[in-house]
């Protein structure tokens, strides 16, 4: 990539001798972080940045780090002057849009919001997203309901969602950024959804199954055992699918905010190209706007925070996923 770029500097690190990662980076340098399953790889890049205070911004969708990032590193972020921005491909950044603007136009009666993330044809995933997804599956989410984020398994719900053309799908409930963002823009939420649209028969069946598998790892022996298992499994980065591939498939993003009385006030349908080229677009755009000093604030932000609502959603519809009536 560096030489099909221009024959650009590179430089090696190891993520297992962090002092390697620590010295790539100075003070207000850009670091664009891919090095997942972040849960267990993730840790040394980020904590590089914190300390020289630098922009991270990673490609994570983990519940588990995504969370720790907010709790935890953020709080640290705000001392050295340091800007996290985790999750920013398609997980999370679509919906983190969809749900800024549907809470925005529904106005003070929007009490929940609920997000779902839906693709459409067949591109595959990479084996670092694998990796990832089976890692997930092992480590504790979350949900925001009764006005708090709570612990909660992966796929602990199942809903069904009208995507038009007499077409449904059904999706599993997962911890997004979402969570940990929209509660801050819009403080008298009560309720934040994120689901994951899944194709087969067996959705229906996830909470049942999410259910026997926390009750099993939650023995430390049989946890330690699934994860040896999954790492033997996981093939790690095969660099993705293609670009013919890509083009063959597309994202739906819906978000809908709802009254109390569980009325609808606003609906956002976001609709363009595959997750991985809207994942690679919107990384490199949001490096290009922090490396620009469109970033002001420190700490852990989310999307919206980070950028303003109107330049984020001109940044998403310049990485090819943009708003339809």
């Amino acid at each position: 990539m560096a030489d099909e770029l221009g024959s650009l500097e590179t430089r090696v690190a190891d993520v297992e001798r962090p002092e390697t990662v620590r010295a790539l980076i100075e003070s207000r340098d850009v670091l664009v972080s891919t090095v997942g399953p972040f849960v267990r790889w993730g840790a040394p890049a980020i904590e590089a940045a914190i300390d020289v205070g630098a922009v991270y911004i990673d490609s994570s969708g983990e519940p588990a780090f995504i969370r720790r990032v907010f709790e935890e590193y953020g709080r640290q972020a705000e001392r050295t002057g340091a800007s996290l921005l985790t999750a920013f491909g398609y997980d999370w950044v679509p919906g983190n849009l969809a749900g800024a603007v549907a809470l925005t136009e529904a106005g003070h009666a929007a009490t929940r919001v609920q997000i779902g993330y839906f693709g459409q044809g067949e591109a595959g995933t990479s084996g670092g997203t694998q990796a990832s997804l089976m890692g997930s599956v092992l480590e504790s989410s979350f949900a925001f309901r009764d006005a708090r984020l709570r612990t909660e398994r992966i796929g602990a719900r199942v809903r069904k969602f009208d995507l038009g053309d007499s077409r449904t799908r059904l999706a599993i409930t997962v911890g997004g950024s979402e969570h940990l963002t929209l509660p801050g823009l819009h403080p008298l939420l009560q309720e934040v959804d994120v689901l994951l649209g899944r194709p087969g028969a067996y959705v229906r069946y996830m909470p049942v199954i999410t259910a026997v598998l926390a009750g099993a790892t939650a023995l430390p022996p049989a946890r330690a055992a699934l994860q040896a298992l999954i790492r033997r499994q996981a093939t790690g980065s095969t660099g993705g699918p293609d670009e013919p591939a890509r083009s063959r498939s597309s994202s739906t993003v819906l978000a809908t905010a709802f009254a109390a009385d569980g009325r609808e006030l606003s609906t956002v349908r976001l609709e363009g190209v595959n997750s991985y080229t809207f994942g690679f677009d919107m990384l490199a755009w949001a490096a290009s706007a922090a490396a620009a000093g469109d970033v002001g604030a420190s700490g852990a932000l989310g999307p919206v925070a980070a950028f303003g609502l109107d330049e984020l959603e001109a940044g998403v519809r310049a990485a090819g996923i943009k708003r339809v009536r």
